[in-house]
């Protein structure tokens, strides 16, 4: 990570505050937020895990950020059979969701997690509502962004 800094207070909280409206996540205790860079995206630090990252696409919560802030909105949950898939980066196809939350709308950022652990796998654009993700037979649901093992998920604090 590259020309890291502390971000003002104002700003800190207008990134968490994006983060905990849109996904239900408590970020309460984290007004020590630092920027980095990695390549050309902007990487938000809190307590040494990146947390947010701000690419091309848009910012949206890491997958170390949903595991350490437990998110209660924008969730959509696939097959045990489908994680190896999402592991390599695969979008998440329409007949390996089993459930979804009702408020998510096409083109909403969504995290994606296992049946089994309920852990966060990828997140990903929405490309149908949450309904209609979870009574599709086919086609493709979410384009995923960023998913377990990418480079985002590797970055080294």
């Amino acid at each position: 990570m590259k020309r890291r800094s502390r971000l003002r207070s104002k700003e800190a909280r207008e990134i968490l505050a994006w983060i905990e409206d849109g996904f239900g996540m408590d970020l309460s205790g984290l007004m020590d937020l630092e920027c980095g860079f990695v390549e050309d995206d902007k990487a938000y630090v809190a307590n040494g895990k990146v947390v947010a990252i701000e690419t091309k696409d848009g910012l949206m919560p890491t997958i170390h950020g949903l595991m350490e802030h437990s998110p209660t909105r924008r969730w959509v949950t696939v097959d045990m059979g489908a994680v190896k898939y999402l592991a390599n980066g695969a979008d998440v196809m329409a007949p390996g969701i089993v459930e979804a939350d009702p408020g998510i709308e096409a083109g909403d950022l969504v995290w994606v997690r296992d049946q089994k652990n309920l852990r966060p796998l990828c997140v990903g654009t929405a490309l149908m509502d949450g309904g209609e993700m979870k009574a599709g037979r086919s086609g493709k649901a979410i384009r995923t962004l960023h998913h377990v093992g990418d480079p985002i998920f590797n970055i080294q604090v």
